[in-house]
């Protein structure tokens, strides 16, 4: 079971965030005092909602283990949109969850619920000045009437099957202490189905009994001289308070030359710590949602990369919801996972540089959060070489996933001795790709004198049998002539198009013989056309002949890169 999209209307500064898409990894971004955090918060009041419809005990192990924090409680007066409160129409703020279930998961709920399930379950939770939360199935259409009888069984049956964990971005102590605290009680839970821990705990309460019986003796004496109509004293541990306080009272020390308690250590040591417990957990049954605020706060800006590393194996096992400003952990590789929250509204991101804007940074603003950088000539050569890099090496993908390694265009081969010296002053390793011409071994030779790069730094787009080429003549030709046709009224099969000559100059001479202008401007539109069927089937984009040059720089790229 997985969490498709979450909604909510008029909770906090959030008036309408409609079907903001929970994939793997999860970004939301934002500017300071938009309602990224508040998101956050409405999820976990929406998850707190189901897990108080669970069985009895589940709901008491889970809301002591998870839910002790205020954040996690609605309260009207303040989470209720404040301006909202005195004009007339709705008083209620409203969550809506879609789980997608696996299907293993809709016969068990045929089973337990005695209804019939697509694999999607949509769920509504409203609040008003209550205080009490009203869940009902949000599904229309036949046989909605009989989901919502059953709405309290339903809940039951999702609440059993959420493990959700929310890390605030951790400001004290207190809060930082609690929220591993709360981790650790969790993982311990396992030990309440083990018969040799039930046995201990039933000899600690069997040698604790005599102990308390004498000490409430020696308070009721002094109290029955002066209430004599007191008959007994009892002091009790309840069989819930013993199992919980074996959970909660111990202590993390940390040894990094001397043994410290983790009490004392810094904020962006309890963050990691925090993280450190989630990632290698057990794996959970159902829905496994970790929701985490503003992660790079207290970090140092080398530990940062340390962290995203962290997130980006938790998302293997579980879904992972980040609010942030750091554009580290923005994901690149897919643009609408990326929630852009502004105005009291949560949208899709769209493009990268819709992104950038709002995060206020340029695209060369990059290469500040990147270890390693593939500087290439033109924006149509990252939109290709993203795919096809990642497909072809592990390595890369992982570099390129964790924000480590970046692709910088350069717009042109001229701007490359000036846009490698940038690089340089911002401690970047970095790598060139450049077109086998006359520019790009200029720019080489230019940059070279300067001492930017060297041979075993800059790979050249060689193909076998070119005297020049350039990076769309490593592309197969297959991939594009019935797109090429189709949407310009250009045929790749004519002769202009073969021959030895580089793929610019091929490309204008079959565009002139049929009656089509070419000019830079065309030329850059065909290049981003190309680039983004490359980006769409990057498996199979090479030419099996002349990929000999995107091989080597998989090599090269792979060698600048620290495992």
């Amino acid at each position: 079971m997985k969490l498709v999209n979450f909604s909510v209307t008029n909770f906090r500064s959030i008036t309408v965030a409609h079907k903001v898409p929970i994939s793997r990894t999860t970004v939301l971004i934002g500017r300071n005092n938009e309602g990224k955090s508040n998101v956050l918060k409405a999820l976990a009041f929406a998850m707190n909602a189901l897990l108080e419809h669970a069985a009895k005990e589940q709901r008491k192990l889970l809301r002591r283990a998870m839910y002790r924090r205020e954040n996690s409680n609605f309260q009207w007066e303040r989470d209720f949109p404040i301006p909202l409160q005195v004009k007339k129409g709705s008083k209620q703020s409203i969550f809506r969850l879609e789980f997608e279930l696996s299907e293993d998961e809709v016969e068990e709920f045929k089973k337990e619920i005695s209804s019939n399930l697509n694999g999607t379950l949509p769920l509504e939770i409203r609040i008003g000045e209550d205080d009490k939360p009203i869940i009902k199935v949000s599904k229309k259409g036949r046989g909605s009437k009989t989901l919502n009888s059953k709405s309290g069984k339903i809940a039951d049956f999702i609440g059993h099957r959420i493990f959700f964990n929310y890390i605030p971005a951790i400001r004290t102590d207190k809060e930082a202490l609690s929220v591993i605290s709360d981790m650790l009680a969790q993982e311990l839970r396992v030990l309440d189905r083990d018969e040799e821990y039930q046995k201990a705990l039933q000899t600690i309460q069997d040698l604790q009994k005599p102990v308390l019986k004498k000490l409430a003796r020696r308070i009721k004496e002094p109290l029955c001289e002066f209430l004599p109509n007191i008959k007994k004293v009892r002091i009790d541990v309840t069989d819930d308070l013993r199992r919980t306080s074996l959970r909660r009272d111990f202590e993390v020390v940390i040894d990094d030359g001397t043994p410290t308690s983790l009490e004392f250590k810094g904020d962006g040591v309890k963050s990691l710590a925090a993280l450190g417990l989630l990632k290698n957990r057990d794996v959970q049954v159902g829905a496994s949602i970790i929701a985490i605020e503003e992660p790079e706060s207290h970090l140092h800006p080398a530990a940062i990369h340390q962290l995203n590393d962290i997130i980006s194996s938790l998302a293997g096992k579980n879904q992972v919801i980040v609010t942030t400003h750091n554009p580290l952990f923005v994901d690149r590789l897919d643009i609408k996972s990326n929630v852009i929250i502004e105005n009291g509204k949560a949208t899709q991101a769209r493009t990268v540089r819709q992104i950038r804007d709002l995060l206020g940074i340029k695209a060369s603003d990059n290469l500040i959060n990147a270890n390693y950088a593939l500087v290439v000539e033109g924006e149509e050569d990252r939109t290709a070489l993203y795919p096809v890099l990642s497909s072809l090496s592990t390595k890369i993908l992982k570099a390129v996933k964790s924000n480590i390694l970046v692709i910088e265009p350069i717009a042109g081969a001229g701007n490359l001795s000036y846009k490698l010296s940038l690089m340089k002053q911002a401690l970047c390793v970095y790598h060139v790709l450049l077109d086998n011409d006359d520019a790009g071994r200029q720019s080489f030779e230019k940059a070279k004198q300067e001492g930017l790069v060297s041979l075993k730094t800059c790979t050249l787009t060689n193909c076998l049998g070119m005297s020049d080429s350039e990076f769309e003549d490593c592309i197969d030709p297959d991939l594009y002539k019935n797109g090429i046709l189709s949407e310009y009224g250009v045929d790749l099969g004519s002769s202009q198009f073969r021959g030895n000559k580089k793929w610019s100059e091929r490309m204008k001479s079959v565009f002139m013989d049929q009656g089509k202008p070419w000019n830079d401007a065309i030329k850059k539109e065909i290049k981003f056309f190309i680039a983004d069927l490359v980006s769409k089937n990057p498996k199979t984009a090479l030419h099996q002949h002349k990929r000999n040059s995107i091989d080597a720089l998989v090599t090269a790229v792979e060698g600048i890169i620290q495992s």
